[in-house]
């Protein structure tokens, strides 16, 4: 199997690229900007001449989601146009496409888990465009798996779990929203996922009827108080020092894109459709703590 990952800045990026090498039967070539952007047609066939793929994985986004507030012409730019032109460059060689998306399709006013049957409704910039990427790749390329996916936390780069395990060294209290919930996903545990539906996707014969959006998180809900208690109840056990947490609302975190105060997907019809689903959050907690205060 011959993966091109497009993007390798973001975690899951990251996470796929260091997995992939420990699978024998996977060649994966990872490229992102300036060796492959996806907004160029001609870097795109250039990457697929390098590999001649026959699996894609789209990792590739613009996810500043305050800044996509100001600037969405960045955002539609890559997440729509870039998503369409390497949708339509796998779909001329007949080749599947993962692409991944985002919790913020839907404006988490919903009560409870968003399923895939939910009609989207971005509140955001930076969630419209991705909902138009999506739009764009079923468009573009019928054999597609769109991936829904929220609250990406990993050991490399900043997200939630490097900030709160950086900022607890001080021992100063830490401020924490508490009335915000979804489903934290941990970066490795999503990329060995994506490498399984790869799997599938070039063991499947083409009639199978995988191919469509679906919802692929950590299992479990939270709030970001609850990942931050057992970000630090973790790094306690490996005997680094922790803060205290304060709990406050999301009126009391200004920003200048609104947050879902439901981002909690569903994710059943992903483990129905593909026999598998990810971990529990805790888990993915445990390893990244471990590999956060070990490096």
């Amino acid at each position: 199997m011959r993966l091109l990952i497009a993007g390798w800045h973001g975690q899951v990026a990251r996470a796929l690229i260091e997995l992939a090498p420990s699978r024998s039967e996977i060649k994966a070539l990872a490229a992102g900007r300036p060796a492959l952007d996806v907004r160029d047609p001609r870097s795109i066939e250039r990457a697929f001449g390098d590999l001649s793929p026959t699996v894609v994985i789209n990792t590739a986004a613009y996810t500043a989601v305050d800044q996509a507030e100001t600037d969405p012409d960045a955002a539609f730019a890559l997440n729509r146009d870039g998503a369409r032109l390497l949708a339509q460059a796998a779909a001329r060689r007949n080749v599947p496409l993962i692409h991944l998306s985002t919790h913020y399709v839907f404006d988490g006013t919903k009560q409870a888990p968003y399923d895939e049957s939910d009609e989207p409704c971005p509140a955001t910039v930076y969630g419209r465009s991705k909902l138009a990427g999506e739009a764009a790749v079923r468009a573009a390329n019928p054999h597609h798996v769109i991936i829904r996916t929220g609250w990406v936390f990993g050991p490399a780069g900043q997200n939630f779990a490097t900030r709160i395990m950086g900022a607890a060294v001080g021992g100063a209290p830490l401020r924490v929203v508490s009335d915000q919930r979804g489903n934290p996903t941990y970066a490795p545990h999503l990329a060995a996922a994506i490498l399984d539906l790869a799997g599938k996707l070039t063991a499947d014969t083409r009639d199978t009827p995988v191919w469509g959006t679906y919802h692929a998180a950590g299992t479990g809900a939270a709030s970001w108080l609850d990942l931050a208690s057992e970000i630090l109840a973790c790094a306690a056990g490996h005997g680094t020092a922790g803060a205290p947490l304060e709990p406050i609302a999301s009126a009391d975190y200004p920003a200048r894109a609104s947050r879902p105060i439901n981002s909690e997907l569903d994710c059943t019809l992903f483990a129905r459709t593909f026999g598998f689903s990810l971990p529990p959050w805790q888990q993915g907690v445990a390893a990244c703590v471990e590999r956060l205060v070990s490096a």
